[in-house]
């Protein structure tokens, strides 16, 4: 099995923000008015993470992400 280094991850930073931010109850509106930043943009950030993690949608994305610790 192969461990990737303590400092690597899958998802840029602000794809690992919109997720947190989702994960703390947020709605995507919400999240684009924490982050000022386009609804389409979030909705990129989520649609790319959940490509990058080769899940099928938000919710298996994000117990994807708790289990490798990418969020808490």
């Amino acid at each position: 099995m192969f461990l990737f280094p303590s400092n690597y991850f899958i998802l840029t930073q602000r794809e690992r923000d919109v997720f947190l931010l989702l994960t703390s109850g947020m709605t995507t509106k919400e999240v684009v008015a924490a982050l000022e930043i386009r609804e389409k943009t979030v909705r990129n950030h989520i649609t790319n993470s959940i490509q990058k993690l080769g899940e099928s949608g938000r919710k298996a994305a994000i117990e994807e992400l708790i289990r490798l610790r990418e969020i808490h």
